[in-house]
C-alpha cells in the first residue's frame, strides 16, 4: 500500500472531520450507528487508520487517524453522558420504550374501566329484574283485589299483550 503524502493525509483528515460532524449531528445513513465503522464509511477512509499499528520489531505506532478516532469516541461518549443520544436507533429505541409504557398504561386504564362498566351493567340488570318482579307482583295483587271486589277495574293492556278479542 503506498504511503500518503501530506496533502492526501490532510484531505483525508478533513473528510474524517466532516463525517464526524455529520454523525454527531445525528445525520446517519439508514442502519448505521455512531461508531468508527460508520465514520470510516462516510469519510471513505480505511478503518485500519483509526487503530494503532505494530512494527516488525514489536513496537507499536499510532494509526494515521487514531487521534481523530479518539476524539470522535470521546465526543460521542460526552454527548451520551449529557443525555444527547447521537445514535438514531438508540433514540428510536427510547421512543418506542416510552410509547410502550404509555400504551401499557392506557390498556390497564381501559381494562379497569371495562371492569367497572361490566359491574355497573350487572348491577343495573339485576335492579331492572327486581323492579320488573315487583311490578308483576303488584299487578298480580291488584288483579286479585279487583276480582275479589264488586268493582271491576280494567287495566290497560301491557305492551306486547294481544288486544281483546284477537286470536293467536
Amino acid at each position: 500500500m503506498p504511503r500518503l503524502n501530506a496533502q492526501e493525509k490532510a484531505s483525508n483528515e478533513a473528510a474524517v472531520r466532516a463525517a464526524m460532524e455529520q454523525i454527531l449531528r445525528g445525520d446517519l445513513p439508514p442502519g448505521a450507528k455512531a461508531d468508527l465503522k460508520t465514520l470510516a464509511q462516510l469519510s471513505s477512509v480505511t478503518r485500519t487508520g483509526f487503530y494503532a499499528k505494530r512494527n516488525r520489531d514489536g513496537t507499536s505506532r499510532p494509526g494515521a487517524y487514531q487521534h481523530l478516532a479518539e476524539e470522535f469516541t470521546a465526543r460521542v461518549q460526552a454527548l451520551q453522558d449529557a443525555g444527547e443520544i447521537v445514535d438514531p436507533r438508540a433514540v428510536q429505541l427510547e421512543r418506542l420504550k416510552k410509547q410502550n409504557a404509555e400504551l401499557t398504561d392506557r390498556v390497564a386504564r381501559r381494562d379497569a374501566e371495562v371492569a367497572r362498566l361490566t359491574e355497573f351493567r350487572t348491577l343495573a340488570i339485576s335492579r331492572l329484574a327486581a323492579q320488573h318482579d315487583e311490578i308483576e307482583r303488584l299487578r298480580s295483587l291488584l288483579t286479585q283485589q279487583a276480582e275479589a271486589s264488586d268493582v271491576v277495574t280494567r287495566f290497560p293492556p301491557r305492551a306486547g299483550d294481544a288486544p281483546f278479542g284477537s286470536c293467536s
